[in-house]
């Protein structure tokens, strides 16, 4: 979720991590083993002035398998379900408006299963899980190309008319 963030103008970072369980600076490998509660997230910074919160959400959308209820693509578990973590009201109620509007708008035969949380700590991840995607292009790509996410972001493309 890095990539389709990082070089936009008014985005000053993203950083990949991990956010919602009970666990204190967990590692990648505890947050896989499913025991600590938390989902690999990114934070981003932004300038709302320059990149509105309703982009990102839209962004977000397009990225992701929103009926997806065992996680994402090849990545399965709790630890990999979608989720859109909330730091105001005014995010909140943007984000449950932009998921209903999705879930109203008959683009998906399914349920709309992503999850709305209040934000809670963010860890990031260890550095070599930092903008993985452009340290290891080739991983990265066989990756993105065979779970079939490249293939759902084209479709989700598609589908939202970007």
């Amino acid at each position: 979720m890095v990539k389709p963030f990082d070089q936009e103008p008014g985005i000053h970072s993203v950083t990949s991590g991990y956010t919602g369980g009970h666990t204190e600076n967990p590692t990648y490998k505890e947050v896989c083993s499913e025991t600590t509660g938390h989902r690999e997230a990114v934070q981003i910074i932004f300038d709302p002035q320059v990149y509105s919160y309703e982009k990102l959400l839209e962004i977000f959308w397009v990225q992701i398998d929103p009926t997806d209820e065992g996680g994402q693509f090849f990545d399965r578990g709790e630890s990999y379900k979608t989720a859109i973590y909330v730091h105001t009201e005014k995010q909140r109620l943007l984000a449950e408006a932009s998921k209903n509007e999705l879930e109203q708008s008959g683009k998906y035969n399914k349920p709309i299963v992503t999850d709305i949380f209040s934000a809670s700590e963010f860890y990031p991840a260890e550095e070599s899980h930092q903008n993985y995607y452009s340290k290891n292009p080739g991983h990265y790509q066989a990756y993105y190309t065979g779970s079939g996410r490249k293939r759902m972001v084209e479709h989700n493309k598609e589908r939202f008319n970007q």
